[in-house]
């Protein structure tokens, strides 16, 4: 009987604490993948992986839409962090890192999971270098 692999979210993976973001901000690295821009650090918190995702008011001025691109950002990441779970965890490794989308105009879901996929990948080769 083969099992399949579930994929969550869970509340300890979510950055919320203030001074983690804005010592993030201050001190974090940064990169952008059209349409989403990233600050990360290596993390001294006790979870292996961080993510804060926002999505600013200056485009989007109606909180549905931006509920909605984050919605589809935390679910392309969520299907696809475990590569880069199991990298951290295999180097030892922390990481806290903030997602920010700068898009002006309403992605589409495919969209989404492509560029989330693309920023895990330069996350993993970013620590991979460091190590």
């Amino acid at each position: 009987m083969k099992t399949t692999q579930r994929y969550f979210f869970k509340k300890q993976e979510k950055l919320k604490s203030r001074k983690a973001i804005s010592s993030l901000f201050a001190e974090g690295q940064q990169f952008t993948i059209f349409p989403i821009k990233v600050y990360w650090q290596s993390a001294t918190t006790e979870n292996v992986l961080q993510v804060g995702i926002s999505v600013g008011s200056k485009h989007f001025k109606k909180a549905v839409d931006r509920n909605r691109i984050k919605r589809l950002i935390r679910e392309a990441y969520r299907l696809q962090k475990n590569q880069l779970n199991e990298h951290l965890i295999h180097a030892n490794k922390n990481l806290t890192f903030f997602v920010i989308y700068i898009g002006k105009d309403l992605p589409d879901y495919k969209e989404i999971y492509k560029k989330t996929g693309m920023v895990l990948n330069k996350l993993i080769a970013l620590n991979h270098e460091n190590h």
